[in-house]
């Protein structure tokens, strides 16, 4: 990246395991835009991991899948994964995106980052029984992005904007003061165990 990733405030709550998608767009002259995405774990109880709150809702195939062994030795970093899927996964739940000639608005971006979460983490609650394959509207527009937000960035406080209307997820984001973009997307449900303030990641 061109410029430093953001993230959550580092906070008891959340566990950044290092986990960050990236996607690019290239054309003639190299990349014209470039996005990176952090996952984190959620610890409702942080202070006692073995307590059951902390434990995802999941279905019974994905314990199945968990819980079975298979016949082959597996490496220590593959087990650690399998297991973390006991445990909420924030999945991409904050994006830094940076754009070589800056296009797309603040607005424009946190609705982007919104729609990917729903569609990808919420299909079967917005569209009950639909194929995976099936293309829809977005849910939400820049037009129903509120640009008059406050947020905090690296302690400072900020101006941004945000998407506090959706009944499943909650969106906010900021301009960073050396270009680009930072968006966050999170289940309204764990809101209440989360403090939503940004921070420049050391690495």
């Amino acid at each position: 990246m061109p410029i430093p990733m953001v993230g959550l405030a580092s906070q008891p709550a959340l566990e950044d395991t290092d986990s960050v998608s990236v996607n690019s767009i290239l054309d003639e002259t190299g990349y014209s835009e470039l996005t990176a995405s952090i996952t984190y774990t959620l610890w409702r109880n942080p202070d006692d991991r073995s307590d059951p709150v902390n434990r995802a809702d999941l279905d019974a195939e994905t314990l199945q899948a968990i819980e079975e062994v298979p016949p082959w030795s597996r490496p220590a970093w593959l087990i650690q994964q399998v297991e973390r899927m006991r445990y909420p996964q924030l999945w991409e739940a904050v994006r830094t995106t940076w754009q070589r000639e800056p296009s797309a608005s603040l607005q424009d971006l946190l609705a982007d980052h919104v729609n990917h979460i729903l569609s990808n983490q919420y299909r079967e609650e917005l569209w009950p029984g639909g194929e995976p394959w099936d293309q829809r509207a977005p849910v939400v527009t820049a037009r129903m992005v509120n640009g008059q937000a406050r947020t905090i960035l690296d302690g400072a406080d900020v101006p941004g904007a945000e998407v506090d209307t959706d009944p499943f997820v909650y969106g906010i984001g900021a301009r960073l003061p050396g270009g680009g973009v930072v968006t966050a997307v999170l289940p309204r449900a764990e809101l209440k165990w989360i403090q939503v303030r940004f921070e420049t990641r050391s690495e």
